[in-house]
């Protein structure tokens, strides 16, 4: 049974990952800052050698779209540099690594006609998708042992979408959500058996990991409304009114980002439900909190 090591484990998948892996009983470990900085190699590796792990999964990362473009060093030393010094660590103690990735390293427009898929270009628009586009890069420099999965829209135990429009209806009659941005919000409770199951296999590559289904925030915040018996209403705006509001730089999002799970539907792997079934569980889970 192999040991997990899981760095970000205070995040919103890290908590999930370890939640799914204390459930399974499988041995596992997880450590966030201060205790742990991927940002500084030789701590790093002597923690990782100390807990003598059989897989790596890398959920740190700076996630703040609009901080990474304020604070661009910090991005890359976390975003690249970490996902180099897990990386190489891992291929030192000679086992596998899983990056968390994200739908940022692509252009965001729906040009190809079709969702993106693990082979296609990538062309990031902002530092964060940039680093983490230079982090993917690094983990297969450092390695040859990697599982890199590209996630998008993510909500689970922690600050996200999902809470802040609740958090809002209990406030406003309406809410304004920019409806020209579309994907698949996607539940860690879906991206953490993913990466559970990948982590059983030596199938290593880039995957994409996202629920099924496609709608826009504005759609995704109506749904959530509709769900929790909600009356506020979904301004719907376009994402140059919503900058205009934000009152702090904001960095350019995809305007499309529907990934297409190839990787996981080729090793009959891809266990994502619709996100309107993960949303109902998720929704019944908080109202159990």
């Amino acid at each position: 049974m192999k040991k997990f090591f899981i760095t970000g484990s205070n995040g919103q998948l890290g908590r999930e990952l370890t939640k799914q892996l204390n459930e399974l009983k499988f041995p596992n470990v997880g450590y966030d800052v201060p205790e742990l900085d991927i940002t500084d190699y030789e701590a790093s590796l002597k923690l990782i050698e100390n807990e003598n792990p059989d897989i790596i999964v890398n959920c740190a990362a700076l996630t703040n779209v609009d901080g990474c473009e304020t604070d661009q060093e910090l991005a890359y030393q976390v975003n690249t540099i970490g996902a180099k010094n897990m990386a190489k660590i891992a291929n030192i103690l000679d086992i596998p690594i899983i990056q968390v990735s994200t739908d940022y390293v692509f252009e965001g427009n729906d040009n190809l006609g079709r969702p993106y898929i693990e082979t296609d270009e990538i062309n990031p628009q902002s530092v964060y998708g940039e680093t983490k586009a230079k982090g993917e890069e690094e983990v297969k420099n450092e390695t040859d042992k990697y599982f890199i999965i590209r996630t998008a829209w993510l909500y689970g135990d922690g600050h996200n979408f999902v809470k802040t429009m609740l958090k809002l209806a209990d406030k406003y009659d309406q809410v304004s959500v920019v409806n020209d941005q579309v994907g698949s919000p996607t539940s860690t409770v879906d991206l953490a058996k993913a990466i559970i199951n990948l982590a059983d296999t030596d199938a290593y590559g880039i995957y994409h990991g996202t629920c099924e289904g496609v709608c826009s925030w504005a759609d995704f915040a109506q749904e959530i409304f509709n769900k929790a018996g909600k009356n506020t209403i979904v301004n719907p705006v376009s994402s140059e009114e919503y900058a205009k509001t934000a009152g702090r730089p904001v960095a350019q999002r995809p305007s499309y980002s529907v990934l297409e799970n190839k990787g996981l539907k080729n090793l009959n792997l891809n266990n994502f439900r619709n996100w309107h079934d993960s949303l109902d569980e998720y929704l019944e889970v908080l109202e159990e909190v």
